[in-house]
């Protein structure tokens, strides 16, 4: 049986003096404070204090609802400096926190109690199983508390089998792999513990049991991770199942001398059996593997995090803008260059008109419908309603039943328009720099089309990032630029359109439209793809116009759209752009 779950009621709690132990009271009421929410329930308490648990890590005491846990566990942590109520804080003491928490495990789960009459190797067995049981049951309500369980499992593998203990270390008996299992392969089968971990554990186990009795106590604790918590029966059932498989009588109690099933001498001492060093082996692993482990992310925390996150990607975009549209067009010599303007051709203003007309209508929202009610027609007649209003008149009462109901269906207005076009002008690309040029004034000039208010503006990207045009602006001239550049500066292009439209504000339907065949080198995809995803969390919509080629790579959650002949596609470009744009609602 598991030396943290008292059930004797003749054991009496830890008692605190206030003069001596005053920060420790003043922790063990903080604690007492966070449990409700860890074990859904209000009336317990915590104790905490160099000592506290009885010989255990902690130990939980059903008939006083009190937890305890030994403050030795807290390391070097200073008690006084602990604010548990801070999910960050909690990190610098994971060990002891994670004890908490398997004890607010207990206290939630562990609700039925054996019979009287119940055999007591049943009792026993059903107690050992009752550790992973709880932990399984926790980490459905409260996932996150995977970590903390991990945190201090160590500490109770080897409390509950005193592998480092020479004089009361497990021996090679069946008992001992069998309580070895409970402990380690049943919490790997929880979901607690990985087989990693204790794969060391499972192979001396094998050994010592032989495969079909561990798989046959593999099913009884796989079972029992999903009996109910006051379900006593099941669980004394599952006692005996467990006996039977080891070949042990359930009416007599199980071995208690250590795990090993023998007497240990005082003094004796030896080398550690093999399964006691896999214990400590797989102890230490886990140990290990926790120590590289993230803790959960205090929401709070996480929140402030990333609020900070968004303000100076809003300051980098508004600086990017700043730069990149202080001159537009730029110098006609080094990388990324212009190299002139020409009138646009009747078949690209033809385009731009097409363009602007499906523009007008890609930010319209669905058909919204209002339900109202009336005291006269007309509308469809409610019964309910009708009774209600001839009771109030029985009643001699002023009727005020509504009982006709219409339903008004209407759309809303259309949101103002922001659109930025970016445009690769990288080597890649030099096969399609002409209809590059032309889809960027069409889609610009598209803008100045639209029956809504629409601002937009063009950037080209590859060593450099150099704007077009600027948001207040229609471009008369389609620009030509040279797409032989060896770089794709695209973060800083989705930056400078960004901080020119604030498309990541929620005040207008927003779309980035990206021209690109998408072979970018790692970190400017990687940038480009954060940005990308910080725009489209903030409900930006991001078209992606690839050309025809057979190596095209775009972001992960654009819209794709193939890009041939500009001015043969501006219709089916508008479709794409609807249908980006209600997809980022």
């Amino acid at each position: 049986m598991s030396t943290h779950l008292v059930t004797d009621t003749a054991v009496d709690k830890t008692r605190l003096d206030s003069s001596r132990d005053a920060v420790w009271l003043r922790l063990s009421a903080t604690l007492t404070d966070e449990v409700p929410v860890i074990a859904d329930r209000e009336d317990l308490l915590v104790t905490i204090a160099p000592g506290a648990g009885h010989g255990a890590p902690a130990c939980y005491f059903p008939h006083h609802a009190t937890i305890e846990i030994d403050g030795t566990h807290l390391g070097t942590v200073d008690p006084a400096t602990m604010t548990p109520d801070r999910l960050g804080d909690r990190a610098r003491y994971a060990t002891a926190w994670g004890l908490l928490t398997h004890e607010c495990a207990h206290a939630r789960h562990s609700v039925w109690e054996p019979p009287h009459d119940a055999p007591p190797g049943a009792v026993d067995a059903a107690m050992l199983l009752e550790e992973s049981r709880i932990e399984a049951n926790q980490i459905r309500r409260r996932p996150d508390d995977r970590h903390w369980l991990r945190a201090c499992a160590t500490h109770l593998i080897l409390a509950d089998t005193h592998a480092n203990d020479p004089t009361r270390a497990p021996s090679m008996t069946p008992h001992a792999a069998a309580h070895a299992a409970a402990l380690l392969l049943a919490r790997t089968d929880a979901g607690i513990l990985t087989p990693d971990e204790t794969k060391i554990v499972g192979n001396v186990v094998d050994s010592l049991l032989g495969t079909s009795t561990l798989d046959e106590l593999r099913d009884v604790w796989l079972a029992a991770h999903h009996v109910d918590d006051g379900d006593a029966d099941t669980m004394i059932d599952l006692g005996r199942r467990w006996c039977e498989a080891l070949g042990t009588d359930p009416d007599r109690p199980s071995p208690t001398a250590g795990a090993g099933g023998k007497e240990a001498t005082p003094g004796e001492t030896g080398p550690p059996s093999p399964l006691a060093s896999a214990i400590a082996v797989a102890a230490a692993r886990t140990a290990v593997a926790v120590a590289t482990e993230d803790a959960p992310a205090d929401p709070a925390t996480a929140e402030a995090d990333a609020a900070n996150a968004e303000r100076q990607a809003q300051q980098d975009a508004a600086k990017a803008a700043r730069k990149v549209f202080s001159a537009i067009g730029g110098p006609r010599t080094g990388k990324t260059t212009i190299t002139g303007t020409r009138p646009p051709t009747g078949q690209e203003r033809a385009a731009a008109r097409r363009l602007g007309r499906a523009l007008s209508t890609a930010g319209i929202r669905d058909r919204v419908a209002t339900k109202t009610t009336s005291p006269t027609p007309p509308g469809r007649l409610r019964m309910r309603g009708a009774l209600a209003a001839d009771a109030q008149r029985a009643a001699g009462a002023l009727p005020t039943a509504e009982p006709f109901t219409r339903t008004t269906r209407r759309i809303a207005p259309s949101p103002p328009l922001r659109l930025g076009i970016a445009c690769d002008v990288s080597g890649s690309m030099s096969a399609f720099a002409g209809p590059v040029a032309s889809a960027a004034w069409i889609l610009n000039h598209a803008a100045h089309h639209a029956e809504i208010p629409a601002a937009a503006a063009t950037v080209i990207f590859g060593n450099r990032v150099r704007a077009i045009t600027r948001p207040d602006s229609a471009p008369a001239h389609v620009t030509e630029f040279d797409a032989d550049d060896n770089y794709e500066d695209i973060p800083r292009a989705i930056d400078a359109l960004d901080g020119a439209l604030d498309l990541y504000r929620p005040a207008a339907a927003r779309l980035l439209v990206i021209v690109s065949d998408g072979r970018y080198r790692h970190d400017p995809r990687r940038e480009g793809q954060r940005r990308v995803d910080r725009l489209r969390a903030n409900g930006c919509a991001v078209l992606w116009l690839a050309p025809d080629s057979p190596r095209v790579e775009p972001l992960h959650g654009v819209t794709v759209h193939p890009l041939a002949d500009p001015t043969a596609t501006a219709h089916a470009i508008g479709h794409a752009a609807t249908a980006a744009l209600r997809a980022a609602r």
